[in-house]
């Protein structure tokens, strides 16, 4: 066992989700992140059916909008994820690894919903490579 899988925590962190989790959104709130000896901290976390939550970050928020094809949390309720660790996640300068979400596979993408987001017709001839 990792040290990391040791350490109680009340929301998700990069050990709980490796390898990665399929999760379902129920809710969102803001909660205080803050140790109890520190100053508040209030932060939005998202609610999952199978898991503890998720403090939300700006990359993340912005990773779940692209899987879903919507800015509107209330669009994402009763939708599943994926809750991956990601390596490549830094933190102060260092490579630390973290929480990072994705599509789930089979989960039918909305069309133009997205600023960005580009529907693109394929041709019944495979790519060569």
């Amino acid at each position: 066992m990792k040290i990391g899988q040791m350490m109680e925590s009340k929301y998700i962190r990069k050990e709980d989700v490796d390898p990665p989790k399929l999760l379902t959104i129920v809710g969102f709130e803001k909660v205080n992140v803050a140790r109890e000896d520190e100053q508040p901290e209030i932060k939005w976390v998202m609610k999952f059916r199978e898991e503890k939550p998720l403090v939300m970050n700006s990359t993340n928020l912005q990773l779940a909008a692209r899987a879903f094809g919507s800015e509107d949390t209330d669009d994402w309720l009763n939708k599943t994820i994926v809750a991956f660790n990601d390596p490549n996640v830094s933190y102060g300068g260092r490579l630390t690894g973290g929480v990072r979400l994705r599509a789930a596979k089979n989960q039918i993408k909305p069309t133009g919903a997205m600023p960005g987001y580009v529907e693109i017709e394929v041709e019944d001839d495979p790519i060569p490579f």
